[in-house]
């Protein structure tokens, strides 16, 4: 395996400057802190293979998809996540030599992520025009001041004498590249040079959609002290020169300072004076400074969600990696804001919202985030129920359809066979809020906002099944389960059970929902009457010879054989064969009936879940980012370790080690979780049912050991797993009862062994 970056437990580091791979080496160095982040470009520029990429949490633009194809239904407008204007600009000449590492030779490189504070660090040494010099850039984007980014770069004369000039810059001139010819998505509005600021906003649109106005402003110092350099400015863009002369043994440090400010928080009137302000504040410290505040708030969020692993550098640096771009993508401070799939490392998959959130990402920040974090994600969605009813309305139907891709609420997605088809994501969003009612144990959300959104679900589900008078049972017909390598099938066993459960769990709030909120929704008798009557009559495929659970009504008739008698050469199958040749075969995406089985664990025996893994596993080519951790927790939960901890490698080094060839177009956000999900829920078999929390541990036998931190329902706990038993310790909050390793324990400040 030819991994980019040494194994270590909390750092991304290489010594070499693979041309090669680029793209996917400034994917797996990407910042971010929630509000904004980039790619790892280079500060000085790079002409050789390279995607440049700088983005701004909620802002995007909707792209035109009305083509000779277009049907009444689709989709107005693709949202795109644009490229922003770039700001991490210090160009640098020597001797009037510019560095671009696609030409000059060099030597001593290093690239480093820090990934305990999100600190991107680049050194490395050239020689032009007479000098030797080194140079190192250090940056990041501040999670104590959200619209502040910091810039350094250290200058050291080694040998003769050097004239470094860095130009620091702010660009506007971006295209995305995956732009119909080139267009540009940026206007600009203003520059002021005496300012160091510039200000642009999105061209105007066709679909009522907000154009979004931003404004930069940077700020240089010199060792220490402000400087201003030579401004100049062009539309779009500032440039600010500073000429360092050096001589053998000096160095000089220069520190940029950039404020970020959107018309999503600050009109653009008020951005100028805004940014002033703000500004004041950021030079009121030092970069080290600075990074100091940024580092000691990363260190509350490490205490919480920390996952230490003894005996497996590589798994450990996968489950950190996870982590940290994770809550370098969100941690819960804007409700108008999710979990975008690529966060702010590429601009593939134009969306900010997918399932994914709710499936994958929701129970784990349940357990390791404030549960303000959690609660943010879940009034995102209410929120946006509006825009769910215009969707189902769209497709002439009652009830809430949720988006399969949002920024506000609208589908902006152009693929019928996902957009239209993949209706379990209603179901996923239902979930969440059962997710966070079970385990926090607060239904305050439930019996208000929640019961509006589950209400608006499961009407559309009423509205989407019809009743089939020859079997005498409702059936769902022509969707799109979890596994996209099929469309427009009848009677994914998913999604029927998931609609029956959405109507189920419906009906079991009602009773308990905030009366004036139940009023308010009118559901009749007659309404609950025909939700029970689905519940009770939902199709289920099933073959009992098999004893399985079939994924949909015609699966079984497919040439079934297992995904290892692919070509190695023909892997990824999406990659390399035409979409109507993967359509026809049996090889499945990702979790789907499992998924299911994931989804309402307590309800299906052992012998249930063995035989419908030992059919469908062998059949997956896990080609989506969300495929190995569902597996490998159920893999745990049948014993099957050797696949558990294969799987659990899967999920957690998916990037890291590029398994599916894509990551050079940024990385599998909003599948980070997978890794925490099969060590926290799979190797150690957290379960919370009935308001009480359980662990079935097991320990991978090349681990020595394995140690995680919960939040749950107001208490903190440490879990610790070794070859000598487990330990559950109550860290803080009231005593808790706990069931490890089937034993009951009563925690109260103390150990409980198992």
């Amino acid at each position: 395996m030819n991994r980019l970056f040494d194994i270590a437990p909390w750092r991304l580091t290489t010594h070499h400057l693979d041309r090669a791979n680029m793209r996917l080496a400034e994917s797996l160095t990407a910042i971010g802190n929630g509000y904004m982040g980039m790619r790892g470009n280079f500060e000085e520029g790079y002409s050789g293979d390279s995607l440049s990429g700088t983005y701004l949490a909620g802002v995007w633009f909707p792209d035109k998809t009305r083509v000779g194809w277009w049907k009444n239904g689709y989709p107005e407008y693709f949202g795109k996540a644009i490229n922003a204007p770039r700001f991490a600009d210090l160009r640098v000449t020597i001797n009037d030599h510019a560095i671009d590492l696609a030409k000059v030779p060099h030597r001593d490189f290093t690239l480093d992520l820090d990934l305990h504070q999100g600190l991107l660090t680049r050194q490395f040494t050239v020689a032009v025009a007479g000098a030797t010099v080194r140079l190192t850039f250090r940056r990041f984007v501040s999670i104590a001041i959200k619209e502040a980014a910091y810039l350094s770069l250290e200058a050291e004369c080694l040998a003769g004498a050097a004239t470094v000039a860095v130009a620091a810059g702010l660009d506007g001139n971006v295209t995305n590249e995956d732009s119909n010819y080139a267009d540009r998505f940026w206007q600009p509005l203003a520059e002021d040079a005496a300012q160091g600021t510039i200000q642009l906003q999105t061209r105007p649109n066709p679909f009522g959609v907000p154009q979004f106005t931003v404004l930069y402003r940077q700020a240089l110092r010199l060792d220490g002290q402000p400087v201003q350099g030579v401004r100049t400015t062009a539309p779009g863009s500032l440039q600010e020169v500073v000429s360092i002369p050096l001589a053998t043994g000096e160095a000089a440090s220069l520190e940029k300072n950039v404020v970020v400010l959107t018309s999503r928080d600050v009109a653009s009137a008020d951005q100028p004076a805004q940014a002033a302000a703000l500004m004041t504040q950021v030079q009121a410290v030092s970069f080290a400074q600075a990074l100091a505040e940024h580092t000691a708030a990363w260190a509350k969020r490490w205490a919480t969600s920390d996952v230490v692993i003894d005996g497996d550098v590589a798994a450990q640096q996968g489950i950190r990696f996870s982590i940290a771009q994770l809550f370098m993508t969100y941690y819960g401070e804007d409700t108008r804001l999710n979990v975008g799939p690529k966060g702010f490392t590429g601009e593939k998959y134009g969306g900010a919202t997918y399932w994914d959130t709710e499936a994958y990402v929701v129970p784990m920040y349940l357990a390791v985030t404030p549960p303000s974090v959690t609660r943010a994600l879940l009034q995102y969605r209410h929120d946006q129920l509006p825009g769910a009813y215009h969707n189902a309305q769209q497709q002439g139907l009652a009830g809430a359809l949720f988006p399969m891709v949002t920024f506000n609420g609208i589908e902006c997605h152009n693929e019928w066979e996902i957009t239209f088809e993949e209706l379990h994501r209603n179901a996923a969003v239902a979930f969440a809020i059962y997710q966070y009612t079970a385990y926090t144990g607060d239904e305050r959300y439930v019996n208000r906002d929640g019961i509006e959104v589950l209400v608006g679900i499961s009407r559309f589900w009423a509205d989407r099944v019809h009743f089939s008078k020859r079997r005498g049972l409702y059936m769902i017909h022509g969707v799109t389960g979890p596994n996209e390598y099929e469309n427009n099938v009848n009677n994914n066993w998913y999604t029927n059970r998931m609609a029956a459960w959405c109507l189920e769990y419906t009906l079991s709030r009602l009773p308990l929902a905030d009366a004036d909120v139940v009023a308010a929704l009118g559901v009749s008798d007659d309404e609950k009457a025909r939700w029970q009557d689905i519940q009770d009559r939902m199709y289920y495929p099933v073959d009992h010879d098999l004893g399985i659970f079939v994924q949909h009504d015609t699966f079984l008739d497919k040439d079934l054989r297992p995904a290892s008698t692919i070509p190695a050469a023909e892997r990824p199958i999406n990659q390399h064969w035409s979409w109507d040749r993967i359509l026809r075969s049996p090889f499945i995406k990702q979790a789907d009936v499992l998924q299911g089985l994931y989804f309402l664990n307590d309800r299906f025996t052992r012998e249930q879940k063995e035989a419908n893994f030992d059919f469908y596993e062998p059949l997956t080519v896990h080609e989506s980012s969300l495929s190995a951790s569902i597996h490998a927790i159920l893999a745990a939960e049948l014993g099957k370790a050797d696949k558990a901890v294969e799987l659990y490698a899967r999920t957690a080094r998916l990037d890291l080690d590029n398994y599916n060839h894509d990551t050079e177009d940024g990385l599998h956000i909003t599948s980070m979780s997978g890794g925490w999900l099969a060590i926290v829920q799979g190797f150690a078999g957290m379960r919370y049912t009935g308001g009480r929390l359980s662990f079935k541990p097991f320990l991978p036998k090349h681990w020595q050991g394995y140690r995680f931190a919960l939040t749950y329902r107001g208490r903190q706990l440490a879990v610790a797993v070794a070859a000598s038993g487990t330990t559950v310790t109550l860290m803080a909050g009231e005593p808790l009862t706990v069931e490890v390793a089937g034993q009951v324990r009563h925690l109260t400040r103390e150990v409980a062994d198992a």
